[in-house]
């Protein structure tokens, strides 16, 4: 059987349905596209339910699914120092992929929906050609102008450095009103610290009773669920002091933190979009808000009548940072709290989240690198070129 199409679009996630809300809603006068989602059928190709965070000045389009916002951020260092820093008129944002998911179907009329596997995406002189099965085992063709597919690629970038950030979380309801609401605790390094990259602990209070506490690792694999928990009971026993508090759910994944070079493009009329198409920051796991700018530069771009080709999400200069502070922190070279309590302590934490976004001048930038060890940066960096791109 055959579907056709002006545009398919592969997965369901932040980047499938942030592009294909984008697509259908052109300026006055524009024809909205035809557009086909294609979604996993339930089962173990469906992700569970995930936290986004991200943070932007003023409202922004997703604010009425938010579960919650912050206007300030805390990194505490190892013996537990560390001041809120106000974000001026940046907010952070805590958006739910269920409630993402719910908002967003008022405004997604004309959307066309197709339950399937794909098995295989092919470029064609014309236009590109989407090979699935059906949850019946059906086999099934899509033809389309373009195609966008947000499923992870089937083997990583060859890369000159490769750390993972992998976490596991627990949402909290505590017995007494422990918890501090208005400031999230960024970056806690009160945690005992592995041989090899670095741990801290994440937590986003969302009342005086009610937080979402995480234990996350840099390194170069993931722990077992075990280890996870142990450092969980840790973490909100010896360090938060939470008291008695029951667990309400879970999160755990696996985030990467590479410098390899993520093609956007497979082919004239085939682009990779989300974490498959580089939206992940290197250095700080954030892409989110990387996945709005690609989904607003594509749709505008089709509206417009120009090539809808996905943007960089990030710019050149900002991933030659990554790279180097993903070496140093392999190396060892770099102490990652010292690292990242020191930055936090002597940058305006409003200037940091713009660079860590990527919004930043070259003078800003040149202003932080100050702030980092220069030596030991630049040592990295004349080292970084000869080193081999490996899968």
């Amino acid at each position: 059987m055959r579907d056709s199409s002006d545009i398919v679009i592969v997965g369901a996630g932040a980047a499938g349905l942030s592009l294909a809300w984008r697509l259908l809603d052109p300026p006055p006068g524009v024809r909205p596209p035809d557009v086909l989602l294609v979604t996993p059928p339930p089962g173990r190709l469906r992700p569970p339910e995930r936290t986004w965070c991200y943070w932007e000045p003023g409202p922004g389009d997703y604010d009425p699914l938010l579960t919650a916002r912050w206007h300030r951020v805390r990194v505490r260092a190892p013996g537990g120092d560390g001041q809120a820093c106000e974000l001026g008129d940046l907010t952070y944002k805590m958006l739910r992929s269920g409630a993402f998911e719910r908002g967003l179907e008022p405004r997604l009329a004309g959307l066309r929906r197709m339950e399937a596997v794909v098995e295989a995406v092919a470029d064609r002189p014309d236009g590109a050609e989407v090979s699935c099965r059906t949850p019946d085992g059906a086999p099934f063709t899509l033809r389309a102008r373009w195609v966008y597919d947000s499923r992870p690629p089937a083997a990583p970038p060859a890369a000159r450095v490769s750390l993972c950030q992998h976490f596991r979380g627990w949402f909290v309801r505590c017995e007494h009103p422990v918890l501090t609401p208005g400031t999230v605790e960024l970056m806690d390094f009160r945690t005992p610290q592995p041989r090899h990259g670095l741990s801290f602990g994440y937590v986003l209070p969302t009342s005086r009773y009610e937080a979402l506490v995480e234990y996350t690792e840099f390194g170069r694999a993931p722990l077992t669920r075990q280890a996870y928990d142990d450092a969980l009971r840790h973490y909100t026993g010896r360090v938060l002091r939470l008291g008695a508090f029951r667990v309400t759910g879970t999160e755990q994944g696996v985030i990467p933190m590479t410098d390899g070079r993520h093609e956007r493009r497979a082919g004239r009329h085939v682009f990779r979009i989300g974490v498959a198409g580089g939206a992940v920051r290197p250095s700080t796991g954030y892409a989110f808000a990387a996945i709005q700018r690609q989904s607003r530069a594509v749709a505008h771009a089709l509206h417009t009548g120009r090539p809808p080709v996905p943007p960089p999400a990030h710019p050149a200069r900002a991933l030659a940072m990554d790279a180097v502070l993903l070496r140093g922190l392999d190396t060892g070279r770099i102490d990652g709290p010292a690292f990242f309590t020191r930055l936090f302590r002597d940058v305006p934490s409003a200037r940091l989240l713009r660079f860590l976004d990527g919004t930043t001048r070259p003078a800003e930038e040149f202003a932080i690198g100050l702030r980092t060890p220069v030596l030991t940066m630049l040592r990295t960096a004349a080292e970084l070129p000869l080193l081999t791109r490996r899968r």
